[in-house]
């Protein structure tokens, strides 16, 4: 009721004051516009302060104050959490970029194993085939040289036989009989 009768009042001053009376007179009278204007004035300041105007918004802009705190602290645990997430991610990274470096020596080192392995099993298998083929050049020499003493001989003993043949007698020949007779007798006996 009391803001009705101090705005009712505030709206009489104000439509009453006219621009035509504007600052005439003594100071603290109606008739002066600015008396009148510092009056509304004080009179509004005085109802915002009846109605707890400044409270109220001192009240919300401390709620705002909080809110604003909270939201700030909130988000400074997100970045902690964020950072400690990063961190882990970071470590593990680390360490499976470590176990991949393991991995590729491990496979390196097992492929020059191998390499080194297949080196020597080449190197076997070759002096196993030269052996193998040395053993068939000295078969094979061996064969080509008795085949050639044994052609040697049959050849010899062809021309040997020419030889007797030409050189040899009827008489003589039976005479060699006898003997080669003899000595089988002699040799058997």
């Amino acid at each position: 009721m009391k803001k009705r009768i101090a705005l009712s009042f505030v709206a009489s001053v104000s439509l009453s004051a006219s621009p035509a009376f504007a600052a005439t007179g003594p100071f603290f009278s109606l008739n002066n516009t600015d008396f009148v204007v510092l009056l509304a004035f004080i009179l509004f300041i005085g109802i915002l302060v009846y109605m707890k105007v400044p409270g109220k918004l001192t009240g919300m802009l401390d709620s705002r104050a909080t809110g604003i705190k909270s939201d700030l602290e909130e988000a400074r645990a997100l970045r902690e959490e964020a950072q400690t997430l990063l961190a882990s991610y970071e470590r593990k990274q680390k360490e499976v970029q470590e176990q991949a470096d393991r991995i590729v020596a491990s496979a390196k080192q097992d492929a020059q194993l191998a390499a080194d392995e297949a080196r020597e099993d080449l190197k076997k298998s070759i002096a196993r085939r030269i052996a193998s083929a040395e053993g068939q050049i000295a078969s094979a020499e061996a064969s080509a040289v008795k085949e050639v003493r044994d052609q040697a001989v049959t050849i010899a003993i062809q021309a040997a036989r020419d030889v007797i043949a030409k050189q040899m007698t009827a008489d003589e020949g039976n005479k060699l009989i006898d003997d080669a007779i003899a000595q089988v007798d002699a040799k058997l006996h």
